[in-house]
């Protein structure tokens, strides 16, 4: 084996030597001397990107803000996605304005991406600038005509601006391109706004059909089948709801609402309790404990409730309608004095509650202030019957014989509409008082009202579309009382719902949507019982 080896390293040739070329003879670079010396001549706007990403999916902003600190710096404020995310931070933080300015240098770096004229139109949207927010989002849209936020944008802003049609379009326009469930929502607001229950139904309908699981959506459409007074469909779709999360309180609530309508108050005070572990600090739900503890007569428990709810909501009006009722069973007509004309301050369109002011200003002997009261209900409520029997009550007291046979005429002629419009049955304890007062008034005790119904427990029953629905017994011996309120689920801010991105690009603009303010959201369904 030694002999094979030393024969091959003899027989090895030689190698051939070439002459070097002028190129090899130049000494070489150190490795990485290159890319050292262009990145200090051209610093790379992107390379700490991924850092800043990273802190922001994480909601590190101090940490982020300090990469972006630094970034900016060695590029000399041209990253960017640094200035993008920035802004974003400024905006979560609350500084819309400096958030704008910022999305507003991002689309002077980059005038091609429409992401960043989004984002400049939606900080415009939080300014309340919807106008100049439409103008930047109509300049997107030429950018990419596909991006159906951008239409869903559009819609939400001109719903701000009242312009109903061409919001209309806009979400229809956005349904065409992708159809999303807060489209749908905004869709079906918008006749809501408009007062179109019926289209708004059909539209939720459409949108249940899309995503059946959605339970915001099966508690809307249950809360207006609800407010028409639909009760088999309305307790299918909460039902549903419910089936989906058992938890949903404002399902939850609406329900107890329904159970509550039809006199069932020990039912419905099981479901509230468990509504009070979820949100224990909701108005309409201590309005609704409230009103099912007026419906058992506990009265000082129903006033407790109510004034946790007045303090909760001090601007709902009808958690002041109740207070006052309340206290007018309670014969306390001056605190149900101050709490009605609080309520018509808020709703001073509203007949029956000038009614029972007037009836607690007829028990405070103040008869001149109740006729003016009772004028005025009348002028607002031309289908409520009990609104002239009181007056004719107090007119027939005060020994006006002549305005009081008006009054109870004109009693009569609302009660042949009502019977023509609808089979009801009104009160035992009113038609009884609606006969002696006839006989005193000597035009006949034969009344054309429908025979008293011989359970003269109370009956609760919903009115959706005639305030005249639901009469009450009288109070004392000559007034009768209005229907108490109670509200069912408050329809809640819509979901957001966007979270980081996975991989390293801007995070997504997020669709508009109004902020719950009383005229733009119709934020309560409320279901109206009656109590005796």
């Amino acid at each position: 084996m030694t002999k094979l080896r030393s024969f091959r390293r003899h027989c090895l040739l030689p190698r051939t030597q070439f002459p070097a070329s002028a190129e090899s003879q130049k000494p070489r670079l150190k490795k990485g001397w290159c890319a050292v010396s262009l990145s200090q001549e051209f610093p790379i706007l992107e390379k700490q990107n991924w850092l800043i990403h990273l802190h922001y999916i994480r909601k590190d902003y101090e940490a982020c803000k300090a990469v972006i600190k630094e970034q900016l710096q060695e590029t000399q404020g041209l990253c960017e996605y640094a200035i993008y995310v920035q802004a974003l931070i400024f905006r979560l933080e609350g500084n819309i304005q400096e958030s704008l300015e910022l999305f507003q240098t991002c689309a002077v770096l980059s005038p091609q991406c429409a992401d960043n004229l989004k984002q400049v139109a939606r900080s415009l949207f939080l300014l309340g600038k919807h106008k100049a927010a439409i103008e930047v989002y109509n300049e997107a849209a030429k950018l990419n005509q596909t991006d159906w936020e951008i239409c869903h944008n559009l819609g939400v802003c001109y719903i701000y601006l009242k312009q109903f049609k061409k919001a209309q379009e806009q979400l229809h326009n956005a349904l065409h391109l992708n159809r999303h469930d807060l489209t749908y929502i905004m869709l079906g607001k918008i006749h809501l706004l408009e007062g179109d229950l019926d289209k708004a139904i059909e539209i939720y309908k459409k949108a249940v059909e899309f995503s059946p699981e959605n339970t915001e959506l099966l508690t809307t459409l249950g809360l207006l089948y609800l407010q028409l007074g639909i009760y088999q469909k309305a307790f299918e779709h909460l039902g549903n709801a419910l089936t989906y999360d058992p938890t949903n309180y404002k399902a939850i609530l609406a329900a107890g609402s329904m159970m509550q309508t039809h006199g069932d108050f020990d039912v419905a005070l099981t479901k509230y309790r468990v509504v009070a572990c979820a949100v224990p600090e909701s108005p309409p739900l201590w309005n609704n404990i409230g009103m099912c503890f007026f419906g058992k007569k506990k009265y000082v428990a129903a006033i407790s409730c109510l004034k946790r709810a007045n303090y909760l909501a001090p601007f709902d009006w009808k958690i002041l309608y109740n207070l006052g009722l309340v206290h007018l069973t309670m014969q306390q007509y001056a605190s149900a004095f101050h709490f009605l004309s609080a309520a018509i301050n808020f709703q001073p369109k509203m007949g029956e509650l000038y009614m029972l002011l007037a009836v607690a200003l007829t028990n405070l002997e103040d008869p001149e202030n109740a006729k003016r009261a009772y004028a005025e209900a009348i002028r607002l409520d031309k289908c409520n019957p009990l609104v002239n029997l009181n007056y004719a009550v107090l007119l027939y007291n005060q020994g006006e014989k002549q305005g009081a046979l008006a009054q109870y005429q004109e009693m009569e002629k609302k009660v042949h509409l009502l019977q023509d419009s609808s089979s009801l049955e009104f009160d035992a304890e009113m038609v009884d008082m609606a006969q002696k007062l006839g006989a005193a008034l000597q035009v006949g005790e034969a009344l054309v009202w429908t025979k008293p119904v011989k359970d003269t427990k109370s009956k609760h029953r919903t009115t959706s579309t005639s305030k005249a629905a639901s009469l009450q017994q009288p109070l004392g011996s000559n007034q009768a009382l209005g229907q108490a309120m109670s509200s069912a689920a408050a329809y809640g801010k819509l979901p957001s719902g966007a979270g980081g991105t996975s991989h390293l690009t801007k995070p997504p603009s997020l669709p508009l949507e109004p902020q719950p303010t009383v005229e733009a959201h119709p934020n309560e369904a409320s279901a109206q019982i009656r109590e005796k």
